[in-house]
């Protein structure tokens, strides 16, 4: 006997088996019940979740010989006739092959007869978005009042091509994309059943791999099947779908918390070496990073029992959450232009430096200096009053405690900017900000909540080392969120900007020899080419 694929000798028979669409059930189980039956059905969704093998189930639910029922008994020679495709009632319909007008007409003219075996005669038109504009309009009437004995069920992966008038007439279900979990449960179910030895890691592998599909996840099971000779292994299903081994994942995160640069680079060579795709290592770096920020939000969701639950943790605790989310926007938009990168290597190195330029001072290097600082303010408050700064040469001398409207009205804050030692966020940071006070040992900084994003480590750890190095004393750096009350040097930076540009427009069009150009040709300056000197 020759052999049966997964996919087709696991077909779901009826509605109890059929994994990952209860709410469709649900609603056809109650309607068979009841005898509320509708004339036209539309199934949508992706490949592979289940829209014709919902029909085939429908029509035998409608054509059983024991009566219209949400249970067909599957042994009635209608339902093993539907099983087998012999069932003269049941007229399958592909529309991507059937989609002219007048093929539309001869199926539908059929229609009035009365079914030869069945109850019902239905006809099953998948992919129906497929038909031509005058397909549809000639099954508009048909579809809208046909014979009592005609039922139709259309399936659909595109069901915004399909007219609203068809649309209006069908009674609408959406398949969702199965779950991991779901799809790698009925994966062991079928193995066991059939007797195969497998490793639960593989299966979910599969199963992520499958992308919700229910159709997909079973060919690769039965090629995982064959590479493994019977056996379904994770280091096999790995090396056959060309995973990335965890890991190395991990190896990266740790080396970021580490600030290894050599040891990422040692990674991205060592995934080279095995043929690994780089593409694939950002999607699950990218999962990783979700697996990290669900422990950090919600530490409950860590299960004890799963292989990875202390790697995780540890990373969890080492990393901020606000680093998480940036390293995760990171490796999505490192994977998304990897295809503009001078090949895959580049492209995946580039990311991993990338997450090593943003990532995190060490937790022990904040705690020591944030101890010493402390430290230095208490023995300074106990020994004597405070006293003074001194004049910094070349440097605006500031109050020891200044009001807050006045120093919003200054431009002071202005001129330290542009002499503090700073680049990259830190100085867009005080950029953005509005200077509130002053004095021995803090610095209070305003700054609005449409840019508090900016406030992402190790930036405000920068400008407060900045700021101290500045004054030469040790300062708290405190940041508070609120509308500023006078422009900051990112304001004012932006206004010179647009004064020279502005000024270079005029002397453009003031140019004689453009304005003769413009007045010969008929031509107009295009504004955005115009670019200042200096």
């Amino acid at each position: 006997m020759s052999y049966q694929v997964l996919a087709r000798k696991w077909r779901p028979r009826n509605f109890s088996t059929l994994v990952g669409q209860e709410h469709v059930v649900r609603a056809l189980t109650h309607a068979l019940s009841e005898q509320r039956l509708h004339h036209a059905y539309l199934f949508t969704g992706t490949r592979g979740v289940g829209k014709t093998t919902l029909a085939r189930i429908l029509a035998k639910s409608l054509n059983c010989e024991t009566g219209i029922t949400a249970t067909p008994c599957g042994t009635c020679s209608a339902c093993q006739e539907i099983d087998s495709g012999r069932f003269v009632d049941l007229l399958e319909v592909d529309a991507a092959t059937n989609t002219r007008v007048d093929e539309m007409r001869q199926l539908l003219e059929n229609a009035v007869y009365a079914p030869t075996r069945g109850r019902f005669k239905v006809y099953v038109i998948d992919e129906v978005h497929m038909l031509s504009t005058s397909a549809f309009n000639a099954m508009l009437k048909t579809l809208e009042e046909p014979p009592e004995h005609v039922k139709f069920i259309l399936a659909t992966t595109d069901p915004q091509k399909i007219p609203v008038t068809v649309l209006s007439r069908c009674l609408q279900f959406n398949l969702k994309q199965m779950t991991s979990t779901a799809i790698s449960d009925h994966l062991a179910h079928i193995l066991r059943a059939e007797g195969l030895s497998y490793e639960q890691p593989a299966l979910a592998m599969l199963a992520r791999s499958a992308g919700g599909s229910m159709r997909d996840a079973l060919s690769l099971l039965d090629q995982a099947i064959a590479h493994g000779a019977g056996k379904v292994e994770e280091s096999q299903v790995r090396a056959m779908l060309g995973t990335v081994d965890q890991d190395y994942l991990f190896a990266v995160l740790e080396a970021l918390r580490d600030g290894d640069a050599p040891a990422l680079l040692s990674i991205a060579s060592d995934l080279g070496v095995r043929s690994l795709s780089y593409a694939a290592a950002l999607q699950e770096l990218g999962l990783l990073l979700t697996r990290l920020q669900i422990a950090q939000c919600v530490p409950s969701s860590l299960d004890d029992d799963e292989p990875d639950a202390k790697r995780i943790a540890g990373l969890a605790n080492a990393f901020s959450p606000e680093f998480v989310q940036l390293a995760y926007q990171i490796v999505n938009i490192g994977r998304a232009e990897m295809t503009l990168a001078p090949d895959e290597y580049a492209g995946f190195v580039m990311t991993l430096l990338r997450l090593h330029a943003f990532r995190p001072s060490k937790v022990a290097d904040v705690v020591s200096r944030g101890q010493a600082l402390s430290t230095a303010v208490s023995a300074e408050s106990k020994q004597s009053p405070p006293k003074a700064p001194e004049a910094v040469p070349n440097k605006p001398a500031v109050p020891a405690e200044m009001p807050p409207r006045a120093v919003a009205q200054g431009t002071d804050w202005h001129e330290v900017v542009g002499a503090l030692a700073i680049s990259g966020l830190a100085k867009t940071l005080a950029q953005n900000c509005e200077l509130r006070s002053i004095n021995e040992r803090e610095c209070i900084l305003r700054l609005a909540p449409a840019h508090a994003h900016l406030q992402m480590k190790p930036a405000p750890d920068k400008l407060q080392q900045a700021l101290a190095d500045y004054y030469g004393r040790p300062l708290q750096l405190k940041i508070e969120l609120a509308q500023v009350e006078a422009d900051t040097p990112a304001v004012a930076v932006g206004r010179a900007r647009q004064q020279k540009q502005e000024e270079a427009q005029a002397a453009i069009e003031q140019d004689n020899f453009v304005r003769d150009a413009i007045e010969a040709l008929d031509a107009s300056v295009v504004d955005s080419s115009i670019k200042p000197i200096a």
